[in-house]
């Protein structure tokens, strides 16, 4: 703004507000080592100092970019419970991202013992925060009844919230609750729709559902053409399903030339 764009000049003053104690750019001095960025090699060790520096200072996003360099073993030795430690103190100052790791960590006893209250506690506060992943994770909690009653209508509410954010996985969901009828009034048509959104953003798994929508006729016109076409893209990704339908249609002839090698 007002002046030429420079990300080499951007770090130097970002260094000079960190010298001086400037949490915030300590913080984006950190992400800058993390990821290489603006005229900086990558470093992870210098990546963890920086961000030290500002998390120390209670620095939110510094101390949950703290957490995930613990959790992944990034410029410092792996540790589920020191990431705990600074996930915590980030979600505690109300950060989403934060909440929503400490919730993921409870889900899965990382660096805690599992407690799936636990989790779906910190899930709710990130999901009231609009944070679409703690949507559909709390959405899979009531699906599933992991620390709270079983409900996919309440399930479907959060799937819903994602969705319309345009989570993958959580349009994917929503298009398996209108298929079987959970929490919904069950549409083939409205399945469809969901699975086409997750679809056409690469999900594996919707992909190879509208393939199968797409063999079946249920919510369109059968079609074993556009069935082959989505099972392929799903295949590609590994899904095995989806290649063992593939391999399916090649046996039979449907949507492809029969070809017995190839199936």
């Amino acid at each position: 703004h007002g002046v030429e764009q420079s990300y080499e000049t951007a770090v130097e003053w970002y260094r000079r507000a960190a010298d001086q104690g400037d949490a915030k750019a300590q913080y984006n001095l950190g992400v800058c080592y993390q990821n290489g960025h603006h005229g900086v090699e990558q470093n992870g060790d210098l990546a963890v100092e920086w961000f030290r520096r500002a998390a120390d200072q209670d620095y939110a996003d510094a101390q949950c970019n703290l957490g995930e360099c613990y959790y992944n073993g990034h410029g410092v030795e792996q540790s589920y419970e020191t990431a705990v430690e600074w996930y915590r103190r980030a979600a505690d100052q109300g950060l989403a991202d934060a909440q929503f790791n400490l919730g993921h960590c409870y889900y899965n006893g990382f660096g805690v013992e599992q407690n799936y209250v636990l989790a779906v506690e910190w899930y709710r506060r990130a999901a009231n925060q609009d944070d679409a992943v703690a949507q559909c994770n709390l959405g899979h909690c009531y699906s599933n009844g992991h620390g709270v009653e079983q409900s996919y209508e309440v399930a479907v509410e959060w799937y819903r919230r994602a969705a319309d954010q345009g989570h993958a996985k959580a349009q994917c969901n929503l298009g398996v609750c209108y298929f079987k009828g959970l929490g919904v009034e069950q549409s083939y048509e409205i399945a469809v729709e969901w699975y086409r959104r997750a679809a056409d953003q690469g999900s594996a798994n919707a992909q190879h559902s509208l393939g199968e929508c797409y063999y079946d006729g249920q919510g369109v016109e059968q079609n074993y053409n556009l069935a082959v076409e989505w099972y392929r893209r799903s295949a590609d990704q590994g899904h095995a399903n989806a290649q063992f339908n593939l391999g399916g249609c090649y046996y039979d002839g449907h949507g492809v030339e029969q070809n017995y090698d190839l199936a």
